[in-house]
């Protein structure tokens, strides 16, 4: 259990890989509350309006593409005063049985942490309470059995290490650098959470999120990769969410789409562009559950 920034990997044919879904567990929580009553983050404009009700009908329709994919979907209740709750994804990370908690950033969603570390303790999980600020999934992204995990704006570069001993998994530390993508599942999707045959986990990303050392990691580690357009990431299409062979995405972008059809992924397009207003995508609604 290392955090490291650099571990080489042989690379591979993309067009020679099978692509297999894999039946997924997820948490996500309904958007009853939400609104953009503040700003942390370029995407929330307080002052122009949202719609509830809207928001809840976009996310319905992601929980039910899930169900009919054959996923396992749990729901947390959502919490009056907590809007950006419905964003799952920041609220730990889940490996083995053992749930690590949420430290957040802002006052604003610093609630949310222990709301959602109830929810893994009365659901079976060893839950470890974090010493270190981060923002669970949202920096944190498993590829195989290495994770991802981004700093530069949420979550501190020694959650990195904490996470490390917690999951006893090598962790890749990853710097991002752009303002509009301040946390790692929006500049970086993983298309790959499996081992597959015949090959190795692949992602996609976007160049201009990182600084110059963690794009020299990126290439090297997934010389195959999928760089996406600025336009399709300014749509959080990188916001999406895999099994291996399904992967839901922004409708909006078209490119990254293309992309996945030519490596022989299955791209399923939905509008959650209300909760764009908040700053978040498919991803950001989806936490892994692995007990």
């Amino acid at each position: 259990m290392t955090v490291t920034e650099q571990t080489p990997a042989p690379a591979t044919t993309p067009a020679t890989t099978s692509r297999i879904p894999t039946k997924r567990t997820v948490l996500m929580c309904r958007p009853e509350h939400f609104t953009v009553s503040y700003r942390i983050n370029p995407w929330m404009h307080p002052e122009n309006p949202t719609d509830t009700s809207l928001a809840v009908q976009q996310w319905q329709r992601l929980y039910d593409i899930y169900l009919e994919l054959g996923h396992e979907v749990h729901l947390i209740d959502p919490i009056a005063g907590l809007p950006d709750m419905v964003y799952a994804a920041n609220g730990g990370f889940t490996y083995n049985g053992v749930a690590y908690g949420a430290k957040f950033a802002y006052p604003e969603r610093q609630p949310e942490g222990p709301a959602y570390m109830q929810w893994f303790g009365d659901n079976g999980f060893r839950v470890h309470d974090p010493a270190e600020t981060n923002e669970g999934e949202g920096d944190f992204l498993l590829v195989g059995d290495v994770i991802l995990a981004g700093t530069g704006f949420r979550s501190d570069s020694r959650s990195h290490a904490e996470l490390a001993e917690v999951t006893g998994l090598d962790v890749l530390s990853l710097n991002l650098i752009n303002p509009s993508f301040y946390h790692l599942d929006t500049a970086i999707a993983v298309l790959d959470p499996e081992p597959i045959e015949g090959g190795r986990q692949n992602i996609a990303y976007l160049e201009s999120a990182f600084d110059e050392h963690s794009l020299g990691v990126l290439r090297e580690r997934y010389p195959d990769a999928i760089l996406c357009t600025e336009e399709d990431a300014a749509v959080l299409g990188l916001n999406s969410y895999s099994d291996g062979y399904n992967i839901v995405i922004a409708s909006r972008a078209t490119d990254f789409d293309r992309q996945l059809r030519e490596r022989g992924y299955n791209p399923i397009g939905v509008d959650l562009s209300e909760l764009l207003l908040g700053g978040g995508g498919v991803k950001c609604c989806t936490l892994d559950l692995r007990w």
